[in-house]
Order: C-alpha cells, then structure tokens, then sequence
C-alpha cells in the first residue's frame, strides 16, 4: 500500500474511533439516567479503576503502550462525566419556579454562576454594569429593582463585596444569600449585620475557576456563619454534581487558604518575574524544556493570565498570609545560602523537611 492508501486507511479507522466514542457517550448517558432513578452517586472510583485495568490489559494484548491506552480512557472518563453531570443537573431541576439574582455576573466567576444556576432551572437575573455574554436579564445596578429572589449571589471583588454584604443588611431581602470571596475574615463584620438584621446569609469558596466543565474532584468550601438552614441551600446546589463540599469556619478558611492559594500564587508570580528578567526567549526554553520545568510552565503561564488585581486582594487582605510569605522567603534565603555557600548538607536538610512532611501528609 502506498502512503495515500495508507492515510485513507487511518482516515477510516478515525473515524471508527468518533463512532464508537460517540456510541459509548450514549451508553454514559443512558447510566445517568439509571443512577438518577436509584439514587447511586455519579462517580464510582472503584469502577474507573476496574476500567482502566482492563484497558491497560487489553493494550498489552494488542501490543500497544498500556499508559496510552489508559490516558486515552482517562479523556473518555472525564468525557462521561461531564455528560453525566450536566444531565443530572437539568433533569433534577431543583431550582425550578426559582428566581437567582448574580451581582457582578457578567464576571467570569459570575458568568460561571449564572449559567450554573440557570442549568439547574432557576430564572436567573444579572446585576452588573458590563452586559453578559449569556443573555440573562439585566439590571445595570443591584438595588434598582426589587430583590424578593430566591438566591442572591455575590460574585464581586472584595471590597465590593463588603460593601454590598452591607447594604444587603439594610435591605433584608428574603431568599438566601451568598458571597464567592477568596477571602473570608474581612467579610466577618457584614456576614455578622446581615445575622443580626435576620437574613439567611452563608459564604461559599469554589476553590476551580470559571474554566471547569465538570466538577469532579473539585472543592467547595461552605463557611458556617451561623445559619445551618442557609448553608445547607448552598450545599444543596452542589448535591447533583460530584464536587466535594467541605466545610470550615471564617479563620481556618484563610489560614488554609494563605498556603492553598497564597503561597501557590506567590511561587507561581516570583517564578514568571525570574525567567521575565533572564532575557531568555521563552520559546527558547520551551525547545529543551524538562518535564519539571514544562510542568511549573503550565501552571505558571495559567496563573500569569489571571486578574492581577483579584490575586493582589488575595495576597494582601489575608491577614494569614505574612507567616506563610515569611516561610517562603526564608526558605529561598536558606537555599541560596546553601548554594553559594557550598554547604550541601544544609541543602540536603532543606530537601528532606519538605519530603518529610509530604510523606507524612500521605500517611
């Protein structure tokens, strides 16, 4: 066969592998559907992995590399999830004759929320100067209107959020209210008036952003303020996905959070501005990358495109952010000691505390 038969041979099996795709995303959602009717839960870890056993099997019977086999079912996984859930959230339809007000939904966080919520049936109203793309109804400003809605969402930057927690005190509206906010303790003061003035308030965190298609393996964290009957709402809108809800309250939240978040970013951030001042082509480094640094790229270049400003908040209105920051600079101080010291057992300790404690995390 010469090289044209031959393309038009993989040209045919290609299309084979779109079939059957498309053949086993029909049976996913047929599944679904049998799960919803007898209350199993979307994902089963022990079934994903009976999966990809049997597919690394049936590669090595074919001759082909086991992990290409499994990474392809992984994609087809994921696939399936997505489908699922997305099923899942339309056929309950809990928010059905509910109505949604998004403050700042034309946001990308916001924008996810409001498509989020209008997925699971409620009619959705955005508050927000900037037009959303999704073509919800619209107030330019929140408090232009009545606000007798379900669930109000506060999707804003920090500060305004405050601002708004506040007002929404004053206001008292019925339905449930919410914040999105990185960063819990400077809403302390408005979640407490809104409390105090008898309004159904809690405080949410998706810790994924406004890119996730599915939530599977993603985090939610609940803030307790103290209303349970609130908090549980918020949880509830996240009962037919496979998000894991976990809850804390305000300080814990930004402890966790000046690691998890703020220290993350802040590697990510000193890592961009070094190779920024090194004056080496960044396609130049890409041509001999390792896999360590094409890794670190990956997440750098995600958090490089990100909203300077939201991650400023993040970094300077979390008051447990300094001893985290602090370690970071120590450790990089005691790192270059070491190098240019000579000193490799300082060098060596260094290494070792943080295997140590990565290792006992996973015992």
């Amino acid at each position: 066969m010469d090289i044209t038969q031959l393309r038009a041979e993989l040209d045919h099996i290609d299309r084979d592998l779109v079939r059957l795709a498309a053949e086993r995303q029909r049976i996913v959602a047929e599944i679904g559907r049998s799960k919803r009717g007898t209350g199993r839960p979307l994902r089963d870890f022990r079934r994903e992995k009976e999966v990809l056993d049997n597919v690394r099997g049936h590669a090595r019977e074919a001759g082909i590399d086991p992990e290409l086999a499994a990474g392809l079912m992984e994609l087809l996984i994921a696939a399936s999830l997505t489908r699922q859930e997305q099923d899942t959230v339309r056929a309950l339809s809990q928010g059905n004759g509910k109505r949604a007000l998004v403050i700042g939904g034309s946001g990308r966080m916001g924008a996810w929320f409001a498509r989020f919520l209008d997925a699971q049936g409620y009619a959705v109203e955005v508050a927000d100067p900037a037009p959303n793309a999704a073509g919800f109804a619209q107030r330019e400003r929140w408090n232009t209107g009545e606000i007798a809605h379900d669930l109000i969402v506060v999707a804003t930057p920090l500060r305004a959020a405050v601002q708004i927690l506040g007002e929404l005190a004053l206001a008292r509206p019925p339905g449930v209210v919410f914040d999105l906010g990185s960063i819990k303790t400077p809403l302390r003061g408005v979640l407490q008036q809104l409390t105090a003035a008898g309004v159904r308030a809690t405080s949410i965190h998706p810790m994924f952003g406004p890119s996730a298609d599915v939530l599977a393996g993603r985090h939610v964290v609940l803030i307790d303020t103290g209303d349970r009957s609130a908090l549980e709402t918020a949880r509830n809108l996240f009962a037919s996905t496979t998000a894991i809800t976990v809850e804390m309250d305000l300080d814990e939240h930004d402890r966790v959070i000046a690691l998890v978040l703020g220290l993350s970013h802040a590697l990510n951030i000193a890592f961009t501005a070094a190779l920024a001042g090194s004056g080496v082509d960044p396609e130049r480094l890409k041509a001999v990358s390792s896999t360590t640094f094409g890794a670190q790229l990956r997440i750098a270049e995600g958090v490089a495109r990100e909203n300077p400003h939201l991650y400023f908040e993040i970094q300077s209105l979390n008051a447990h952010n300094g001893p985290a920051l602090t370690a970071l600079d120590e450790a990089v101080h005691t790192l270059l000691a070491a190098v240019r010291n000579g000193d490799e057992q300082s060098f060596v300790t260094l290494m070792q505390s943080g295997r140590d404690y990565l290792h006992a995390g996973a015992e």
